[in-house]
């Protein structure tokens, strides 16, 4: 059978640095697009 759970005591270093990866990935991606309608404004328009 399954041992109680212990509040605390699970190893979440894997599940950070997904989380970090993530928003990384959001953020560049965010910086990207806002950078890509700027110049879209001054070169297209």
């Amino acid at each position: 059978m399954a041992e109680e759970h212990k509040m605390g005591s699970m190893d979440i270093s894997q599940h950070k640095a997904g989380w970090e990866g993530f928003m990384k990935m959001t953020t560049w991606g965010t910086v990207s697009v806002i950078v890509l309608l700027i110049l879209m404004a001054i070169f297209v328009v």
